[in-house]
């Protein structure tokens, strides 16, 4: 049952972290969850009020059950706001509780950078959060942490051995037990991380000083969630797997331009050690307590970008209705769910709810820019039917694309409380005139009370006769696959490539070892094209491919376009100025 002080806050007239800390008093212990949830005592891994799930004992022990339906959570292309799939996914589990149903969802955790920076902790909104609210907003239970020590132990192993082979002939390095591998210093593959945004950290220079001070260099930083070991979290099924694809980066190239692998410079072991508590799940809930599993990271636009397939797996057993999220819009994250985490799980969706708002449909009808940190316009906040008429070509792009899957699309309509009757009316019009189901949902305001709507047409949807069907088959040669994605979900009219990146594509796809990788493209989440500052539906233009990025270890072919970066940067005016400590309870201030 809701604590009465949470179903009596406002969310209008009181912050996120302050909703949380109301609703945390009355959360479930790990030992009240195993009783819920029916789990052995040694499946739950306690870590202070939270817990972790153990995959492989659950697994093992549930392998024979039934799955259950299996709900995935997607957009329109979002303003710089967001459009609350988070919140979305929040409030679809209130309500489906709110209806009786055993249901649990799966999101991904945040980053720091953008937790401190601009976009915050990404934990949804008003009475469709997920709490502990801190605990989520600052490292969880260490997975973020795991994923920068293993990637840097790599870096690590690689400038050391650099510098051991400058150093040392063929026998004094035979005597230390180590190969020549003569890696070429400007064909590095790999940089460091970390998990803030720091643009100044983008381009460096490393190795200065002494013979004893590494080997110098230009070097560069990247955000802890671009890793490509985040990637492989995401989509292992196993400790095996993630052993395997750990062994299988490409951390540089040698003079030759074959790769050195972190087997070569023989740090995968260690680095699995860092990462074996990571395949393991949170276990964490609504301020309404639905549970809700936190797996993996974000980065959608270089990333796969999604909530894992081993808490998919795992929750498809324990829960009737699993409700699972995508990052930004369907282009990127429903594009990757349904062609590279689908195809590699196994699993089968029943449906896709595809978060839409009056506001993010005004701004593609031609509104004026929305800039994060700044009040919205009033074309935003009052009533313009030809504006938001203008901007519904976006939403039934993305329609298209979830039906070009063969899944279901659900169009949930994110209310806030500037939206009027006749907008949502004009909406609901136009998404079941395309053949999509649509459901208003107060979830924002109201919580599970305002889902009701949106939990009844996801379960009817449920029951829809799905034959997934991929857009591509892996036998299909990288450029033609980045072609057929342009045009079939993004609206391109072709693709252009720099000669470099054509030239590196031609090798990679006369690489046999190759046959397999998926294709992971790398574009803004701001607009279908590459372009962040081209909204609506724009037509007449072709995609630029300017890059090729190899994930050998994930499996992954990362074609680049646009100006993407691996290393975000601080704003003027970043969250941090606004989070603090109260020193007399300890408790954590102003995160949103």
């Amino acid at each position: 049952m809701v604590a009465k002080k949470v179903a009596n806050l406002d969310p209008r007239k009181y912050a996120d972290w302050q909703i949380a800390e109301a609703a945390e008093g009355n959360m479930p212990t790990p030992e009240e969850w195993r009783e819920k949830l029916g789990l052995q005592k040694d499946e739950i891994i306690p870590f202070g009020r939270l817990c972790k799930l153990d995959f492989m004992k659950i697994i093992d022990r549930l392998k024979d059950r039934p799955d259950g339906k299996y709900i995935e959570v997607t957009a329109i292309t979002p303003t710089p706001l967001g459009e609350g799939k988070t919140t979305t996914l929040m409030g679809l589990l209130e309500g489906l509780g709110k209806r009786g149903k055993n249901c649990g969802g799966c999101i991904r955790q945040p980053s720091g950078g953008p937790t401190m920076n601009i976009k915050g902790t990404a934990a949804g909104g008003g009475i469709s959060l997920l709490i502990p609210m801190t605990e989520f907003s600052l490292g969880l239970t260490g997975d973020i942490n795991d994923i920068t020590n293993a990637h840097n132990l790599a870096m690590v192993a690689l400038t050391a051995r650099m510098q051991h082979e400058r150093n040392y002939d063929d026998t004094e390095l035979a005597k230390r037990k180590l190969k020549r591998l003569d890696i070429d210093p400007i064909n590095i593959e790999m940089g460091w991380v970390m998990d803030f945004c720091a643009q100044s950290l983008r381009n460096i220079i490393i190795g200065m000083g002494g013979r004893m001070d590494g080997y110098m260099m230009a070097s560069k930083f990247g955000i802890t969630v671009s890793s490509e070991i985040m990637a492989i979290l995401s989509i292992v099924r196993d400790l095996p797997d993630l052993r395997e694809r750990l062994g299988n980066i490409v951390v540089a190239y040698d003079k030759k331009g074959k790769p050195v692998t972190t087997t070569d410079l023989e740090c995968a072991g260690a680095m699995t050690a860092w990462m074996r508590n990571t395949i393991n799940p949170t276990l964490m809930c609504t301020v309404e307590y639905q549970p809700c599993l936190v797996h993996a990271g974000p980065f959608a636009n270089i990333a796969v970008g999604q909530s894992s397939i081993i808490a998919d797996r795992i929750a498809l057993k324990m829960f009737d209705y699993h409700v699972t999220e995508s990052g930004f819009g369907a282009d990127i994250g429903f594009e990757k769910f349904w062609n590279v985490k689908s195809r590699i799980s196994g699993l089968t969706p029943n449906v896709s709810v595809l978060t839409a708002t009056i506001r993010a449909l005004k701004m593609h009808g031609g509104g004026p820019t929305v800039v994060a940190g700044r009040p919205l316009p009033e074309e935003y906040t009052k009533e313009n039917l030809g504006l938001l008429e203008k901007g519904i070509a976006n939403l039934l792009h993305h329609v298209a694309i979830v039906k070009k899957s063969g899944i279901s699309p659900v169009v949930c309509i994110n209310a806030f409380h500037t939206d009027t009757k006749d907008e949502i009316a004009m909406v609901r019009k136009y998404a079941e005139k395309a053949g999509a189901r649509c459901a208003l949902s107060e979830h924002w305001l109201k919580g599970g009370d305002g889902a009701l709507e949106l939990a009844d047409v996801v379960m009817e949807a449920c029951n829809d006769k799905v034959k997934l069907k991929f857009l591509y088959p892996l036998e299909m040669p990288l450029r033609q696959r980045v072609e057929k994605i342009a045009k079939e979900v993004y609206g391109a009219d072709g693709v252009s490539w720099t000669p470099e990146a054509e030239a590196k594509a031609k090798r990679l796809e006369a690489d046999p070892a190759m046959k397999d990788f998926n294709t992971m493209m790398v574009k803004t989440h701001l607009s279908l094209t590459h372009d962040p500052a081209i909204k609506g539906v724009p037509k007449g233009w072709v995609l630029p491919v300017r890059d090729v990025l190899i994930f050998a270890g994930a499996k992954f072919l990362c074609p680049m376009t646009g100006a993407i970066s691996l290393m975000p940067g601080t704003s003027s005016d970043p969250a941090f100025r606004r989070v603090d400590v109260d020193v007399q309870t300890g408790r954590v201030t102003g995160l949103f």
